[in-house]
């Protein structure tokens, strides 16, 4: 079985049994939550794109270790055409959902840990990749969602790793001969609660010292240890009062759901552990990790959320009858300048993307247009959230319900007054898309998905060859040394 249908992966999750809290309360089915729903719809989405023969070269590609055909969510990148057909499916991806697919930060930790693996096995003599291709070749044989959790707790970010709770990093506790124990706390984990399998990378550079910490496995959903608290909102308190779902902003896909995920001495055997004390890699795979999430994630993923906000502030436009007002045009086509320079920028980190190491078969995107991609798309998005927000107008915050419409004694009252170019329950309508977007969640995560703008600055500034824009500038001015 190369590729599940969306209701097999239904099916599968509605077998698994994990401890998950929301807004206080223990979720007995996460296929009936009305909160989780949306997560179990959004992946399953994933699913359904992959059979859908009009996007069959975006999301399916050949499996370098089995042949199959299996979803593009599992697969290794191994040549400049697949980098770029990554891209495309992340972008795709945002465009069908308007909320995270679940399974990209898995995917891009699957990319880090084939390199890094490969050159510990190379350098190392160990079996780390082989185990790690023998996980893989499970992940895609039974067509599995895979989902990724890379930020610690941290604690007080004033101490040093050694001075806090060791808790607020997962760490191994414990081995035998079968495997380790584990604990600590992954922040932020995007549809981790739904996932059959998570990928486990620590989340930084570690030295000697730090070995309990420089640990990479992969642990099932439900696995014994295991706890998940997710998120909880106004959105989601939206969501679990809400009687006709598409009185929300994005009915069936909802926001972007993420929770921590708890590790309580969590038994990992030999064969899912993938990295065990060797601190000297760690900077390796977090670094080769972000150069993949950080194309997918900026220019390629919010591109494709961009291309929704764009669309629907047209919409807005059109049914108020401003869409030939210039200054209007002016600021959508100042929302595609911003949109569509972080997609130049991805397209630029896939194209000039190399083998690393070489001789892995391993592509990763080029490090310095994918963190400019990701820098863009931060500064970028708050700028078309902000026109949007202009072009939809007050609507967007003052709008009343779509029940209004279906109650007789304010019905009349809507349609009169809310009714412009188009009717008024059209521009109720987009105005809650808009309302999803400018009104929401979606700033913040953009800024800190993928890393801080902090963090591709730093990165940029690495990658940068500065020695050699400097020699650049000596010629110029006639300078010899």
């Amino acid at each position: 079985m190369a590729l599940r249908s969306a209701q097999e992966y239904r099916q599968s999750v509605a077998a698994q049994k994990p401890r998950l809290f929301l807004g206080g309360k223990k979720v007995e089915d996460v296929s009936s939550d009305p909160v989780m729903k949306s997560v179990v719809e959004s992946t399953a989405k994933i699913y359904e794109l992959a059979k859908d023969p009009r996007y069959t070269d975006i999301m399916t590609v050949r499996s370098h270790l089995t042949g199959e055909i299996i979803n593009r969510n599992l697969h290794v990148a191994g040549s400049i055409d697949d980098l770029e057909k990554r891209a495309e499916m992340a972008l795709l991806t945002s465009q069908k959902l308007g909320t995270c697919n679940y399974r990209c930060v898995g995917a891009d930790c699957l990319n880090a840990l084939a390199s890094v693996t490969w050159e510990m096995d190379k350098t190392k003599g160990s079996d780390y990749h082989g185990r790690f291709n023998r996980f893989l070749t499970y992940l895609q044989e039974n067509d599995l969602a895979c989902s990724g959790a890379v930020t610690d707790a941290k604690g007080d970010r004033n101490k040093k790793m050694s001075e806090v709770d060791p808790d607020m990093y997962v760490h191994m506790s414990d081995m035998n001969d079968d495997g380790i124990f584990v604990r600590g706390a992954k922040l932020h984990q995007s549809g981790a609660t739904v996932a059959n399998e998570t990928i486990v990378i620590p989340g930084g550079f570690l030295r000697p010292g730090e070995e309990k910490f420089a640990i990479a496995f992969a642990v099932a959903n439900s696995a014994p240890g295991i706890t998940y608290i997710a998120q909880h909102n106004a959105f989601s308190a939206e969501r679990e009062s809400c009687e006709d779902i598409y009185e929300l902003g994005n009915p069936v896909f909802g926001q972007r759901e993420t929770c921590m995920m708890i590790f309580e001495d969590v038994f990992i055997p030999w064969e899912r552990v993938f990295l065990c004390g060797e601190t000297e890699y760690t900077g390796k795979l977090i670094s080769r990790f972000a150069k993949m999430h950080r194309m997918n994630c900026g220019g390629a993923c919010k591109v494709g959320f961009a291309d929704i906000i764009i669309g629907a502030s047209v919409l807005a436009s059109e049914y108020s009858g401003t869409d030939k007002v210039p200054h209007i045009r002016e600021m959508l086509t100042e929302m595609v300048r911003h949109s569509e320079a972080a997609h130049a920028c991805t397209i630029a980190a896939a194209v000039k993307g190399n083998e690393e190491p070489a001789g892995s078969g391993v592509f990763l995107p080029n490090d310095m247009f994918g963190n400019v991609a990701k820098i863009t798309t931060a500064y970028g998005f708050w700028q078309i959230m902000a026109l949007a927000g202009d072009i939809g107008g007050g609507l967007i915050v003052t709008a009343p319900s779509l029940k209004d419409l279906k109650n007789e004694e304010t019905r009349p009252y809507v349609e009169k007054y809310l009714a412009a170019a188009e009717s008024a329950e059209k521009r109720l309508r987009i105005s809650k898309v808009l309302q999803n977007w400018t009104a929401g969640l979606h700033g913040p995560g953009t800024w800190h998905g993928a890393g801080s703008p902090q963090a591709q600055k730093i990165a940029l500034y690495r990658a940068a060859n500065l020695e050699e824009k400097k020699a650049i500038a000596r010629e110029i001015a006639g300078i010899e040394d």
